[in-house]
């Protein structure tokens, strides 16, 4: 990233000799973009992520059976899920897998749909979303149709997997899906040791 480009190009300069006030001319400048860096990089509660959208569902949004086409669906809750990742870290991302999605119900022309997304767990330079998606009657009733569990990964000025703010759980919920993220991420792993690949990846 920014802060290693200094380094490297500090050593360089210290290692062809160049004149002292150049070298601490652009010290002073890595220490100004060092500070910037961790003065941005705060951790983050799980509600200052959390991304919620609207669509009401059109004929082009429906397969040959009427109902909502799952390719459709599943762009919705890739932008959702991206949205929640770049509130979160503050830096692109990018989604490295989804898995775990469940189809539970059916929707259908004139359905108002509602997609709500949050960060469940966040590692070193990947963080899990949840996204699960939900029919909202005229009442104001929501009854869920969908959920998918999805991996994505922040990206770096270099766009390269960077370090991501730590997740702050102040509720027991929040707990409770860091746990269950926790063994999400266990059975990922052994499936991937096993040749199983996630879609996306």
């Amino acid at each position: 990233g920014v802060r290693g480009a200094y380094v490297n190009e500090i050593r360089v300069q210290l290692a062809g000799n160049q004149p002292q006030k150049q070298v601490q001319e652009r010290l002073r400048e890595y220490i100004k973009q060092t500070r910037r860096f961790f003065m941005n990089f705060r951790a983050k509660t799980v509600q200052e992520s959390i991304v919620e959208t609207v669509h009401i569902i059109r004929p082009s949004d429906l397969n040959d059976a009427g109902r909502l086409f799952g390719g459709v669906l599943m762009q919705w809750i890739d932008e959702v899920a991206a949205l929640v990742a770049k509130r979160h870290s503050q830096m692109n991302v990018t989604t490295a897998s989804v898995d775990n999605l469940q189809f539970l119900h059916g929707a259908f022309q004139r359905d108002v749909i509602v997609i709500i997304g949050k960060v469940t767990h966040v590692g070193h330079t990947s963080m899990e979303v949840k996204v699960e998606t939900y029919v909202e009657n005229t009442d104001g009733k929501r009854a869920l149709i969908n959920r998918a569990f999805l991996t994505l990964i922040g990206l770096g000025p270099d766009n390269r997997p960077a370090i991501l703010p730590r997740l702050i759980l102040k509720s027991e919920e929040d707990r409770k899906e860091w746990e269950r993220a926790e063994i999400r991420r266990s059975l990922r792993r052994k499936q991937r040791e096993e040749g199983f690949h996630f879609y996306g990846e």
